[in-house]
């Protein structure tokens, strides 16, 4: 089985694990340290994906947003990225906006990217090279080249004057939702022109995402501008700003962060 089908498949698997816990009821804790809450939807859905991909692949390393962090994916050329259930705040209030987010990088570049949102029926896919998807059918990122007639995707603080040169925030329409992937896909389809998030990001969040909206024709890179690597021993990247080639120049230059 092909890396891209293998991701598919566990995506599959991981939609009907996390549909069934949201039919049936699922218990909800607090992570440590405010990292926000968690539920047993998660943790199974985690362990369903490792069966699947790692016994699939055991050369390679994994690195989930519920799973403990291992060194010995440093030492691994291929490793998978898997957030489990990207939005579980979203899950817990049964909003349909949370998603499975699945990648696969090799020596720091991600090739293959799965972002399933089962209560919608959604996959966007993408392998490097070969363009993006959406439920099998091609996908196009938007080519606005305005920032002020732009649509952009991000929490409150992108409005704060501070973080924009002479405290002039650009002209663009802010909206939100609350998974990553969701929004690096929906810029990947072209729904909206821009996302952008300021705070260190966590690599499981926006690895598939980065991929989807290259292969869409965005252009992604951290919110500094810089290219994004994946696998690093933090596993955080400095931000996010995926956008239409254009509007993304325009915020780097237009920026203050």
């Amino acid at each position: 089985m092909l890396d891209h089908e293998l991701l598919l498949q566990s995506a599959k698997i991981a939609g009907k694990i996390a549909l069934g816990y949201w039919d049936t009821g699922f218990d909800v804790q607090d992570k440590p340290d405010g990292a926000g809450p968690v539920t047993d939807a998660d943790i199974a859905v985690d362990r369903a994906l490792k069966q699947a991909l790692v016994s699939a692949r055991p050369d390679y390393g994994w690195l989930s947003e519920e799973s403990d962090m291992s060194v010995d994916r440093l030492s691994k050329r291929h490793v998978f990225v898997v957030d489990p259930i990207d939005g579980t705040r979203s899950y817990i209030a049964k909003d349909t906006s949370w998603a499975h987010s699945l990648a696969i990088v090799d020596d720091g570049i991600v090739t293959h990217g799965v972002i399933y949102l089962p209560a919608r029926d959604l996959m966007y896919s993408a392998v490097r090279g070969k363009g993006a998807f959406l439920n099998g059918a091609p996908i196009t990122a938007s080519q606005c080249a305005d920032i002020t007639t732009s649509t952009l995707l991000g929490a409150r603080p992108i409005l704060d004057p501070n973080h924009w040169k002479a405290a002039q925030v650009p002209g663009f329409t802010q909206h939100y939702r609350p998974s990553l992937a969701y929004r690096m896909a929906l810029v990947a389809q072209g729904r909206f022109d821009a996302m952008l998030t300021l705070r260190a990001t966590w690599e499981w969040d926006i690895c598939a995402g980065a991929l989807i909206a290259s292969e869409a024709g965005a252009t992604v890179s951290d919110k500094f501008g810089n290219a994004l690597r994946f696998n690093s021993p933090a596993a955080q990247v400095s931000g996010v700003l995926a956008a239409a080639p254009e509007v993304h120049q325009q915020i780097i230059d237009a920026s203050d962060f």
